[in-house]
């Protein structure tokens, strides 16, 4: 290479390094300060597209995941008020065994079917008022807001799949009509005795449905760890693609650096080479 002074070609060179050597060295700051290996979609397109699918996905189970909860805390709603229907039915219970013996009279029998009748209108209120979020629970008609005969839909999965994604929960009346007791009376003996048989079917049936209850809320249970583990596992997935390693990366800072600091000091040397052409034409 001949020393000419029109053209700085070890400057030039020095600068290219250097200008590659910055920008590298831009790059690793920036993942280190971000902790991201994919900033921008030049950093890597298709992990850019694969991650950006899982965090889609990973956002939607664990959306699923809260959806499950919140349909838990509904089926406790639901199961609390119907513990406290089983209090009203063991004292419907209680005074139709008492109001069943010989010893009392009818003034007397009228006045428990009045106590009766109460805890049967109780039974009915707290069916007609237990609410979630405005769904009602105890009184049938929970089907009418999911708009499927099939009952309250809990979608928890990132798609639409029958199988996978969710399923119904159906919580039947427990009104008083529901449970057989509207026709009860106790103001006689007669009556009494007859009510003693059905306010055991009604506490069955309303067992039924606290039973239903539990396995809905052992399902959701069993539901959220399985949604849980898979957001987990897809969480790692996604962050080996995207997260930065961090010992990886400082040690290409700390390269780099060095590569633009020499760099550097070569584009200083390679700057003042042009003047030995001077030594030579003022000799």
């Amino acid at each position: 290479m001949g020393l000419v002074i029109n053209h700085n070609l070890m400057a030039m060179t020095a600068a290219r390094n250097f200008t590659r050597s910055y920008e590298l060295l831009y790059k690793s700051t920036n993942r280190l300060s971000s902790g991201l290996r994919i900033n921008t979609s030049a950093d890597d397109a298709a992990g850019l597209a694969v991650s950006e699918l899982m965090r889609t996905e990973i956002a939607a189970l664990n959306q699923g995941v809260r959806n499950a909860y919140d349909a838990q805390s509904l089926l406790q709603t639901a199961d609390g008020a119907l513990q406290v229907i089983d209090e009203k039915l063991i004292r419907m219970k209680e005074l139709a065994e008492q109001a069943a013996t010989g010893t009392y009279n009818s003034i007397q029998r009228q006045i428990m079917n009045n106590e009766f009748v109460t805890m049967r209108s109780e039974i009915t209120r707290i069916a007609q008022a237990t609410k979630f979020n405005g769904v009602n629970l105890l009184n049938g008609t929970i089907s009418q807001y999911s708009g499927s005969a099939n009952g309250l839909k809990i979608h928890f999965g990132p798609t639409n799949s029958a199988a996978q994604d969710y399923y119904y929960i159906n919580i039947r009346s427990a009104t008083a009509e529901a449970l057989g007791l509207n026709t009860l009376n106790i103001s006689t003996q007669s009556g009494a005795q007859q009510a003693l048989a059905a306010i055991d079917t009604a506490v069955v049936s309303k067992d039924t449905i606290r039973a239903d209850i539990g396995a809905y809320i052992n399902r959701l249970s069993n539901t959220i760890s399985q949604l849980s583990i898979q957001a987990e596992n897809l969480q790692a997935a996604e962050s080996r693609i995207r997260d930065v390693d961090v010992a990886l990366e400082m040690t290409n800072f700390v390269n780099n650096q060095i590569k633009s600091q020499a760099a550097i000091a070569m584009l200083a040397q390679a700057n003042t080479i042009p003047q030995l052409a001077l030594t030579l034409i003022g000799g």
